[in-house]
């Protein structure tokens, strides 16, 4: 090879190479430019999820300054409030006793609860739920200071689930609380529980009136309802029970006392109507008997029971049986005749249907109970209308006093 064509050859390599490295960096330009690009967009993206949680945020803000408004225009806080009724509430505690095959007592442990404290015409009692207190002995209540006192049972009404206690506490310990009517309560009210969950002394939880004029039962009740009953949001524990739920303003509106087992907050108290109408006889006679009694057994009408008994009525609360000798019975309210299975559920239809009373329209167990527990009494006549078959009929029943647990 000449030199010429050395040359030749020389230049054609420098300018492959030259042309190489163009082309390489060419491509890496155009990728490293769409990677940037890539990059620009999503920032771009960042930017705008940043500007609407910002928009979000300032929304939450202006919700938050509302609240607090409306805390500052009703002139208090909670904070104020717990202060203001922490030295009310108390701690109750009691020992369950047993008797062995010889007659010999032992314990076989305690029990815990809440409570408060009521002027009753100048008499300061202890206010908490029978449930608390119906197997104790050695009964005690400690004050928010730490001083505790012998205490014992005054009165009770188990198909309330309330009790009362007097302690042998000095004056100066006693700070009541005052105690309103429920029937201002709405659903969405604010409510505050205070009370001793786990022992937790004290211990304070918030939240809203979520259903009113609920029915439960309990232990105590021996199958009969608790009436008008207070459901909440405000998280309670073993332990909460007795003490008060408190409105806004720091009056007592119900007694809570029952939590429902695995449930996600849904919490009842009893309301405190029930704590005025039976304080009296609570304090005075040691117990309340003037629940009204029917005197039957039943279920809330749905579609499919409608459908089975063929009836056009799918509302109301339907007869199951009726208790010999009761006040349905003296009436000539017909319970249930035939037993089948309606979604796998076991029950006896045929019965009377209970639509109204006293032309209030009846819907299901929770306005039956309500209605009889807060307008009527023993010895007074109700017009209750019934469906029977497809006929409407309305009949007369003298109400009696419900029979003391068996």
């Amino acid at each position: 090879m000449n030199i010429g064509e050395s040359t030749v050859l020389l230049a054609i390599v420098v300018l492959s190479l030259f042309f190489a490295v163009i082309l390489g960096y060419s491509v890496g330009y155009m990728s490293a430019s769409r990677r940037i690009n890539d990059l620009e967009s999503q920032i771009q993206k960042f930017k705008d999820d940043l500007s609407r949680l910002n928009t979000s945020l300032e929304s939450l803000s202006a919700s938050t300054q509302n609240a607090t408004v409306f805390v500052l225009e009703r002139n208090i806080s909670l904070t104020e409030l717990y202060e203001r009724v922490k030295n009310s509430i108390v701690v109750v505690r009691g020992l369950i006793l047993r008797y062995d095959i010889f007659g010999r007592p032992y314990y076989v442990g305690q029990v815990q609860g809440s409570g408060f404290v009521y002027n009753f015409t100048g008499r300061m009692v202890i206010i908490t739920n029978y449930h608390v207190v119906s197997t104790a002995v050695n009964i005690t209540v400690t004050f928010a200071n730490g001083n505790g006192y012998a205490a014992y049972l005054l009165g009770s009404d188990p198909y309330a689930d309330l009790a009362v206690l007097s302690a042998n506490a000095p004056e100066n310990e006693y700070y009541p609380l005052e105690i309103a009517s429920s029937s201002n309560l709405k659903v969405g009210d604010l409510v505050i529980a205070i009370g001793s969950p786990f022992g937790l002394t004290g211990s304070m939880s918030v939240g809203v009136v979520s259903a009113l004029g609920r029915t439960i039962t309990e232990e105590t009740t021996g199958g009969y309802p608790i009436a008008d009953v207070i459901q909440t949001t405000a998280p309670l524990n073993p332990g909460n029970s007795g003490g008060p739920l408190l409105n806004y303003d720091g009056q007592v509106v119900g007694i809570t006392t029952a939590i429902v087992s695995g449930s996600q907050g849904i919490s009842f108290a009893i309301p405190s109507n029930t704590i005025l109408r039976e304080i009296e006889s609570l304090v005075t006679e040691g117990s309340y008997n003037k629940h009204p009694w029917l005197g039957v057994f039943g279920i809330d009408m749905t579609y499919e029971i409608a459908k089975a008994m063929n009836v056009n009525v799918t509302y109301g609360w339907l007869i199951t049986k009726v208790v010999n000798g009761g006040p349905a019975d003296k009436a000539g309210l017909r319970g249930g005749t035939t037993l089948v299975y309606i979604a796998g559920e076991r029950i006896t239809i045929g019965g009377d249907i209970i639509i109204a009373i006293n032309d209030k329209r009846i819907v299901g167990i929770d306005d039956l109970s309500s209605y009889l527990e807060e307008n009527t009494k023993p010895g007074q006549i109700i017009n209750v209308t019934i469906i029977r078959g497809n006929e409407k009929l309305t009949l007369p029943v003298t109400l009696e006093a419900r029979p003391p647990p068996s």
